[in-house]
């Protein structure tokens, strides 16, 4: 079993014979993990037929490999697992690391690192820690359905506020509002970068790929109220689907709603299918579209990713959108970067070549940028380059 980071090495503890929850449950002894480890089901409608791990985690600040392209070298992930259920995410592939399948188990079986926010300020005071921009939300979403449970994000938030450690959040879910003012709070101290996963805003498409999520309008909605509120935030456009979201009528009215929220940046991103998800997907795709499946697999052939002159394509029509509807332009009404932090030392320096302070979870590109985003040279031939980010 590859749990070794997750053990638990002692019984949890609720203190005073209480639950962690008031919603009835079942506790039992946990058959995968190592024994401490407790097992919760919970008889509510929002968690019927969930299975939720709670472990004490070694580690939860993670290094990034190096052999990454990734803009950021450390990550924060309090979840394994993923209630929002999206058919696309690349993130279900790890799940096999534990012994779970990558498709009914990653939407039903999560582990909850529910020691996060301890293991993070233990970090956050080593004197081996440089300070580092932390990303959140790249692996699954952090803001996902059991968050609003277990709440692991406002003490996680909370202990990088109170280091002035500079840190990012990707998100589909609309709980990040729950913790705005945690969030501005630590602005004030340090680089904070926010941005809102929205591929597109078919309601028939969300209903049947991203099940779990929020609609994608009131994900838009969380983004103009961070924006509002003087949080900088702005858009993964990700996945554009090929055949189902791609078309220029499709990509024009997501981003002319998407400058609406005020975002001061969009990044799009073409849906890729690395191993476990691509026969996850495909499998979605039989049973809902199977007309395309041969364009898919002509697309595609065998590899991760769309052809490069596809993802050119779409990337070009995006900035042109993006340039048109005034994205990333100051707009009454809207507090674009006004939360600045106190002093310019504020926060403890990056180490020299870090790309320190950056405003979103990667190198997303305002409109008006001179080129594409990079994108890979062939299909599935080429590492994923710097935008191939996890779709949550």
């Amino acid at each position: 079993m590859r749990w070794d980071n997750l053990r638990l090495d002692e019984p949890l503890d609720t203190g005073g014979g209480e639950d962690l929850f008031t919603a009835s449950r079942r506790d039992r002894a946990v058959p995968l993990i190592e024994r401490g480890a407790v097992t919760r089901t919970f008889d509510t409608p929002s968690f019927r037929g969930m299975t939720f791990y709670e472990v004490q985690a070694k580690s939860v600040v993670n290094r990034v490999p190096e052999a990454s392209r990734m803009p950021f070298r450390w990550t924060i992930n309090p979840y394994r697992g993923c209630q929002h259920s999206c058919v696309y995410c690349f993130a279900r592939n790890s799940h096999t690391y534990l012994d779970l399948d990558a498709g009914a188990d990653f939407n039903t079986r999560v582990v909850v690192k529910v020691n996060a926010t301890e293991l993070v300020r233990k970090k956050m005071a080593s004197p081996s820690w440089a300070g580092e921009h932390i990303a959140m939300g790249t692996n699954v979403d952090c803001y996902q359905r059991a968050e609003g449970r277990y709440q692991l994000m406002p003490g996680i938030i909370g202990a990088l506020r109170d280091a002035a450690n500079p840190f990012s959040i990707l998100t589909k879910g609309t709980l990040i509002l729950r913790d705005i003012e945690l969030l501005a709070e630590a602005a004030e101290v340090t680089e904070v970068g926010l941005n809102v996963s929205a591929g597109f805003v078919d309601k028939d498409l969300w209903r049947s790929i991203e099940p779990g999520t929020p609609a994608p309008g009131r994900r838009l909605e969380a983004c103009a109220t961070l924006n509002e509120r003087g949080l900088r935030c702005g858009v993964l456009m990700g996945p554009v689907v090929p055949f189902l979201s791609d078309s220029p009528a499709q990509l024009g009215e997501t981003v002319r709603q998407i400058a609406e929220t005020g975002a001061g940046h969009v990044m799009p991103i073409v849906l890729h299918l690395r191993p476990g998800t691509r026969e996850w997907f495909f499998s979605w795709l039989q049973a809902q579209h199977p007309g395309l499946v041969e364009a898919y697999l002509d697309l595609y052939g065998r590899g991760a990713y769309a052809p490069k002159a596809y993802q050119n394509r779409i990337a070009g029509q995006v900035r042109e959108l993006a340039e048109k509807y005034g994205i990333g332009r100051p707009r009454p009404g809207f507090g674009h970067g006004s939360l600045r932090p106190r002093s310019a030392t504020a926060s403890r320096p990056a180490p020299a070549g870090h790309p320190a302070a950056m405003p979103s979870p990667r190198a997303l590109y305002a409109s008006g940028s001179p080129k594409s985003p990079e994108v890979p040279a062939s299909r599935g031939s080429s590492p994923a380059p710097h935008e191939q980010l996890t779709l949550l």
